[in-house]
């Protein structure tokens, strides 16, 4: 059974950052994509950033410059620093996994809230 936990999250101003991660644990084939995903209120989840084996990063257009994911392979761990932060950026923010056997894991979702 494969267990995502995700920590940080939480209230800040615009223009503040914040940090979140992700540990996978569990039994799994290696992971080849690792990424977050968020979800407003009231709209489709759409993906934020992604870690793609071990060295390709991509990101949304709206967050391309402020955000950096990064992944540590032997701990198999994500984190998503997010800087110069918008009132859009808020939302419910998720961890996803998927292995090179092409099975997809999901966090419990941590809430990041920007404020005006």
């Amino acid at each position: 059974q494969v267990q995502l936990v995700e920590s940080g999250g939480g209230l800040v101003q615009t223009g503040g950052s914040l940090g979140l991660s992700c540990a996978a644990s569990g039994s799994f084939f290696n992971i080849g994509v690792m990424a977050w995903y968020r979800q407003a209120p009231g709209k489709r989840r759409e993906v934020v950033a992604a870690s793609i084996g071990r060295s390709t990063t991509t990101y949304a257009d709206s967050v391309k410059g402020r955000f950096t994911i990064s992944r540590d392979n032997a701990k198999n761990t994500v984190h998503l620093q997010m800087t110069s932060l918008k009132p859009e950026d808020t939302g419910v923010y998720y961890c996803n996994v998927k292995d090179i056997a092409g099975r997809e894991y999901w966090g419990q979702g941590t809430q990041v809230t920007v404020s005006s």
